[in-house]
């Protein structure tokens, strides 16, 4: 990434997808490692926990209805499948959120490390990834009770308008903007978590911490971030539900083109869950120079040292790169 700071803020939606692709192609070799090694895993173990979790709940739904007679053996059938469910859907849960940790980590210290024309080759970024993905975790835990939150709220909205406002024309209306709000809401808070995660590894904040800072960030550049989860949300989207119709429900019927498409849906995956990574370390910097914060090269590369345990500043800052611009004219 060779703009300067000013260059920067004036990206927007497709100038962020430009630059994303032009990093990827411009540092090819190290991208495809982490691609081979995290990012392949992990569009894999997605798609495949789709079918299991699929014939799993298939036979639970097969053994309650078709089993009239609720017998002991039933019963012992249905709960012991009912239990299989929740173990694979928990053990999927985890297995999947430390392979997106970790492909998140690596990619946004890459990114990172471009940015601020720092050395960095496949094995340091390997050496590096365990130590930051726990700050991800944090911050990935805090979003997912505020998210828990949202909903629950959410539900008891819902439910209000049920009770009291569905059975009118005026009510259906408000049904809509309470609808509409909730997506809006949705949207805001996703945006706010990716940005997060990516302040997370990039500077000393994580957590809730990083959650407000992002929430700062993003003033300004809300359009650009929103525009980029949507492409992406999209894409993952359409992949979904391709792989739904013409795998989990088609296997049996001719398992030729289920593999077929199959194997297309995780070539068409890996290049998007990349892209997206990537898209989202750009708009974090794009964000910082909105605001005119400038963005040390030098403070941000001695961050980025410091995870291999062998680098200590002597001048260290509370924040190590986070530092409002003392002269307009100022360059990266």
């Amino acid at each position: 990434m060779d703009r300067e700071q000013e260059q920067l803020q004036s990206l927007g939606f497709f100038g962020t997808i430009k630059e994303s692709f032009k990093i990827i192609f411009s540092w090819k070799k190290i991208f495809t490692h982490i691609t081979l090694t995290l990012i392949l895993p992990l569009s894999i173990f997605y798609l495949v926990q789709i079918e299991i979790s699929d014939l799993i709940s298939s036979k639970v739904s097969n053994t309650s209805i078709n089993d009239t007679n609720t017998t002991t053996t039933t019963r012992h059938h249905l709960n012991a499948d009912s239990i299989s469910l929740v173990l694979f859907k928990i053990v999927d849960f985890v297995l999947y959120l430390i392979l997106y940790l970790l492909s998140t980590a690596a990619v946004v210290y890459t990114v990172a490390c471009i940015y601020t024309a720092k050395q960095t080759t496949y094995k340091k970024v390997m050496k590096i990834v365990p130590k930051v993905w726990k700050r991800l975790l944090v911050t990935f835990l805090w979003s997912v009770a505020i998210f828990f939150v949202y909903h629950v709220v959410a539900i008891g909205v819902f439910a209000l308008w049920f009770v009291l406002l569905s059975n009118s024309i005026a009510g259906l209306v408000v049904g809509v903007v309470i609808l509409i709000l909730y997506l809006v809401g949705l949207v805001y808070i996703s945006v706010i978590w990716q940005l997060a995660s990516v302040v997370s590894v990039l500077e000393e904040k994580y957590g809730l911490k990083a959650m407000k800072k992002s929430r700062v960030l993003i003033k300004g550049k809300m359009g650009v971030a929103v525009l980029t989860l949507i492409l992406f949300g999209l894409c993952f989207g359409g992949i979904d539900v391709l792989f739904e119709r013409y795998v989990v429900f088609e296997w049996s019927r001719n398992l030729l083109i289920s593999i077929l498409v199959a194997i297309g849906c995780v070539v068409l995956l890996v290049p998007v869950t990349l892209l997206s990574l990537v898209a989202e370390t750009i708009i974090y910097f794009i964000c910082k120079s909105y605001h005119h914060e400038n963005i040390d090269k030098s403070s941000l590369s001695d961050h980025l040292e410091e995870y291999l345990g062998d680098y200590v500043r002597l001048n260290r800052s509370k924040d190590v790169q986070l530092e409002q611009q003392q002269q307009p004219d100022s360059r990266v």
